[in-house]
């Protein structure tokens, strides 16, 4: 039997590998429904309302004693985290993902935990011993963790498993479109796209940190967020849609199982994760987890859309998780060494009490 202390040390990793899980289920279902023709705000609007149906009761009833005041400052955090996480963000991924090829995208989203990492120093949110083996360990795990990811995406190999897939049109189509100057522009597009996805995951990341800390409510606190961000992309998308009012439609079976799911078990439970793990172990803990959804995806591909397994998607998941191990060793033994270093402080401190 798990005590109650190992239990609370492992909550944060159990919950970021299931986050990651969600995302994998998530981005292959967003795949078909935005190959059927979907339009991507109103995706994001449905799914944001979902989210809001879903978690506004269960924060009103589990937090209803002890929810902070909403004040001015909290609607500040409130409104920039719902336009920069679920409305943003999702929206950069997808154009990311049409103007260049889901190979460049998962690239770059790969790049979350250095980005994360870097901007944590910058506003001194994470310290770093260089000469350390802790700070070592953190700088070694995530270059490893990323150059893993690289080779998931840009090292094929040799097949691995015998079935066969075919190319979409769509991703024929893409590939014909690279060529040319309208190509390339399209691909600096892109490329500017999932850049800014990239660096607004890690400020979102950072921004709820300190939106935790001030709201501790986190129930209360997504489901704000789902509101606002569901009335954000609801305006964007009626300005921009004014007059087609078809593709507010749903239609089919992937399309409607897509918003249930993305608001209910991605924007609403996910979330929820997610916050709750920023809150315990800080950005750089919750981003190192990050390559674990192209893992994930892989699983997908290869059992449930039957993808062939490549020699490169294995190595590269070897090096993603040794990577990822490394950074969370890191962040345990710096923990640790705070925890130890604190402990003649406070004993010191307790003597003169005493005296």
């Amino acid at each position: 039997m798990w005590s109650a202390g190992c239990m609370e040390q492992w909550m944060p990793a159990a919950a970021m590998v299931a986050t990651n899980v969600v995302i994998a289920i998530m981005t292959a279902l967003i795949k078909q429904a935005l190959n059927q023709g979907m339009n991507r705000l109103v995706l994001i609007t449905f799914r944001q309302m979902v989210a809001t149906v879903f978690l506004g009761p269960i924060a009103y009833f589990k937090e209803r004693k002890m929810r902070p005041k909403f004040t001015a400052e909290i609607f500040v955090y409130t409104f920039l985290s719902g336009i920069i996480g679920p409305v943003l963000l999702q929206y950069t991924l997808f154009v990311g993902l049409d103007y260049t090829t889901a190979t460049f995208a998962a690239t770059f989203s790969n790049m979350l935990p250095v980005v994360t990492f870097l901007i944590s120093l910058a506003f001194r949110f994470e310290t770093l011993e260089v000469r350390s083996m802790s700070g070592s360990f953190k700088i070694s795990g995530t270059l490893i963790s990323l150059g893993g990811a690289m080779m998931l995406t840009f090292y094929k190999g040799s097949a691995l498993t015998h079935t066969t897939s075919s190319i979409s049109p769509a991703s024929s189509s893409g590939h014909r479109e690279a060529g040319g100057e309208h190509g390339t522009v399209r691909w600096v597009l892109g490329s500017v796209s999932m850049l800014a996805n990239v660096v607004g995951f890690a400020l979102w990341l950072l921004l709820q940190r300190k939106f935790t800390r001030k709201y501790p409510a986190v129930y209360s606190a997504t489901a704000f967020m789902s509101l606002f961000s569901f009335i954000q992309a609801g305006a964007l998308a009626l300005s921009i849609q004014r007059t087609s009012i078809a593709v507010w439609a749903l239609k089919g079976t992937i399309e409607i199982v897509t918003v249930v799911y993305c608001g209910v078990v991605a924007s609403g439970m996910g979330y929820l994760l997610l916050t709750y793990c920023v809150e315990k172990r800080g950005p750089v803990f919750t981003a190192a987890f990050s390559p674990l959804s192209q893992i994930f995806v892989a699983g997908i591909d290869l059992f449930i859309l039957h993808e062939p397994l490549y020699l490169g998607s294995v190595l590269g998941s070897v090096l993603v998780i040794l990577g990822l191990y490394m950074v969370l060793w890191g962040k345990k033994e710096e923990a640790a060494n705070a925890v130890a270093s604190a402990k003649p402080v406070q004993a010191e401190v307790e003597q003169q009490e005493k005296v």
